[in-house]
């Protein structure tokens, strides 16, 4: 059983939670004073090109500059490893962009203390089912939809749908939904982008002050646009004003009848004993059921997870007992990283295996595990140094 958990505070600060079966599986914090920019489209400004680096400063309007680079400005070669392997030394920044030129820009990254946001000229809009994007000519299917016949049911209804110079992704949650349904979700999602076009083409000229021309709609928004159509039962707020755009968006989805939504004048966070769920999950060391534990440590660059036996000493030889430690990390990993929303590259150290094949089980333990996750995870592998290296899409949080 899955419910969505909206906790409103006095400061007007959100707590949202994803809770399966009293556990809390996914977690996100909105925080009225500071706004994310992430999502949001805008007519900027080029205020200073770095050639040597291939890359330019963009100003936004939103304070501090925001950063662009050749890969998020040349057209994206596939899909599936976006300009990942392109030769980017084959194109020139100056036959793309001229300092005061205006250019339309989606954030990919929100700011930090040190960095500005990271924005992209690949502007991409999601629905319930399909994820659009101008400019683009390529139809994938998630990952995560298995089932070769409907991969290409689902392509097959977004090609004879979708119009020309339109890409598209196709959803998770397109599994088993009919050509009307994915085919109306286009629809809306092609009209938001020719409103955001259009708004872009009037006001574009090299006077024009950088300016927001679409909001990204917030936290609980994206997560009913994600979860509608999954196997969410109940969602409970405390705030009457969610409680009225809630009740909105279920209605337009025709998705009342099994989902009950609650107001509950409370702290919600007493619910399923979440406080404490919070609190544990906001250490640094967890421990295992084994006796072992993991540490995750975040960097600038990246997280590193740490595995150590801890208190356990096992009962037979030592690849065994290294193998039951990192296999239950391996199952704690998978659900921290989609509890903390951890994105970007992640260095797991497990402990030491001597041989290929408890590597190969552990490996695959992990991303049996990863496969919970709603958000795109990649096992790379095991470096010379016995480092397993990953990288996971985050869905909210700043890293």
């Amino acid at each position: 059983m899955q419910e969505i958990i909206v906790n409103v505070n006095e400061n007007g600060n959100k707590i949202v939670a994803l809770v399966e079966n009293g556990k809390m599986v996914e977690k996100y914090d909105e925080d009225e004073k500071h706004r994310r920019l992430e999502g949001n489209i805008y007519i900027g400004r080029v205020e200073n090109i770095l050639y040597g680096m291939q890359a330019a400063f963009v100003n936004i309007g939103e304070g501090k500059n925001t950063f662009i680079h050749i890969r998020d400005i040349i057209p994206k070669a596939s899909n599936e490893t976006g300009n990942k392997d392109e030769v980017l030394s084959k194109h020139d920044i100056k036959n793309y962009l001229r300092v005061g030129m205006p250019i339309l820009v989606q954030v990919k990254k929100d700011s930090t203390n040190k960095k500005g946001a990271r924005v992209s000229t690949h502007i991409s809009l999601s629905g319930r089912f399909v994820v659009l994007m101008p400019n683009a000519e390529f139809i994938t299917v998630s990952q995560k939809i298995e089932d070769v016949k409907e991969k290409e049911r689902l392509k097959k209804i977004v090609k004879n749908n979708i119009p020309e110079g339109y890409g598209a992704i196709v959803r998770t949650s397109a599994i088993g939904k009919s050509e009307t349904q994915i085919s109306s979700d286009i629809q809306m999602l092609v009209s938001k982008l020719k409103d955001i076009l259009d708004k872009y083409e009037k006001n574009k000229n090299t006077k024009c002050k950088p300016q927001l021309i679409y909001k990204n709609e917030g936290i609980v928004n994206r997560l009913l646009v994600d979860l509608i159509d999954q196997k969410i039962t109940k969602i409970w707020t405390n705030s009457d004003e969610e409680l009225k755009k809630i009740e909105d968006m279920v209605k337009n989805t025709n998705n009342q009848e099994k989902i009950k939504i609650e107001l509950k004048k409370d702290n919600l966070l007493s619910l399923y004993d979440l406080n404490s769920q919070i609190e544990k999950m906001e250490n640094r060391k967890i421990w295992l059921k084994c006796g072992g534990f993991i540490t995750i440590d975040k960097t600038e660059a990246l997280t590193a997870i740490d595995v150590n036996s801890g208190k356990y000493i096992g009962s037979k030889d030592l690849e065994q007992t290294v193998f039951v430690v990192n296999k239950e990390a391996s199952i704690e990993i998978a659900k921290q990283i989609r509890l903390r929303d951890i994105g970007g590259i992640i260095i797991i150290d497990y402990i030491d295996m001597e041989k290929q094949e408890t590597k190969n089980k552990i490996a695959e333990i992990l991303k049996e595990n990863l496969k919970k996750d709603r958000s795109k995870t990649q096992i790379i592998g095991f470096t010379p140094l016995d480092l397993l290296e990953m990288t996971r899409k985050h869905m909210w949080s700043n890293d």
